[in-house]
């Protein structure tokens, strides 16, 4: 396609929330949060293995496409984008086709992983979490149905970065530590935030890491402030 071809198409398939150059074309260059997601992907990139050559990867709230892209770029065999919205996956179908990235795009809801049947060596779980109203049901269904060695996570995080060292149980009376500002919360969004009113909810850090450990995962690494590299819990 001509740039003049690409530019038209953009245009017509925004607003972008992925800012990508397609050719000389960029689909979000005025975006609030800079160069996103690029300027992001680049603070953990690292922690994901540049080769990907015989890989399976899953991108769950695919979005434009971007992730999915760079793990084509990275050499995976096989990447599956999901998301719920239309619109994002018709901007997503038309980034891989500009790019030549072979990836199976489909419209799916993450409560219906288990459609696929199958598991993943990389589930990518980027900025969905906060956008669902059953969270930690989401989870648990990646640990039991997709999820075959390693997630990428992220989430949205407003609050304490402190962690608390938690005791197994507490007394019932026990009432402070829950004003502890290292307690793990999850705040909840009524009705919009940032002008979106698919905000429902946004953790503090000590609420991502208890809620991962709860669902099976293993925290093996914390590349940036809200990305966590993911294990099977007891997995090698």
């Amino acid at each position: 396609m001509k740039r003049e071809e690409i530019a038209r198409e953009v245009e017509k398939l925004g607003p972008w929330f992925h800012n990508m150059e397609l050719e000389g074309v960029w689909t979000a260059p005025k975006h609030f949060l800079g160069d996103y997601p690029r300027q992001k992907f680049q603070r953990f990139a690292h922690a994901i293995p540049a080769d990907l050559r015989g890989k399976s990867v899953l991108d769950i709230g695919c979005n434009g496409g971007f992730y999915s892209i760079e793990m084509k770029r990275r050499g995976a065999s096989r990447v599956v984008a999901i998301d719920s919205d239309d619109v994002y996956l018709d901007q997503a179908r038309f980034a891989a086709k500009v790019t030549g990235s072979e990836i199976e795009i489909r419209k799916m809801d993450v409560y219906d992983v288990g459609q696929l049947g199958e598991k993943f060596d990389v589930v990518l779980f980027m900025g969905v979490l906060y956008h669902l109203r059953h969270p930690l049901l989401a989870l648990d269904l990646l640990r039991e149905h997709v999820v075959g060695d390693t997630m990428i996570f992220q989430s949205m995080q407003r609050g304490s970065q402190t962690v608390m060292q938690l005791a197994d149980d507490y007394p019932f009376s026990e009432t402070e530590i829950f004003d502890d500002p290292g307690y793990p919360k999850m705040h909840f969004i009524e009705k919009s935030y940032s002008k979106d009113p698919t905000n429902w909810w946004v953790p503090n850090r000590a609420c991502v890491e208890a809620m991962l450990r709860s669902a099976g995962f293993r925290i093996d690494a914390h590349p940036e402030d809200e990305v966590y590299v993911c294990k099977l819990a007891g997995g090698a």
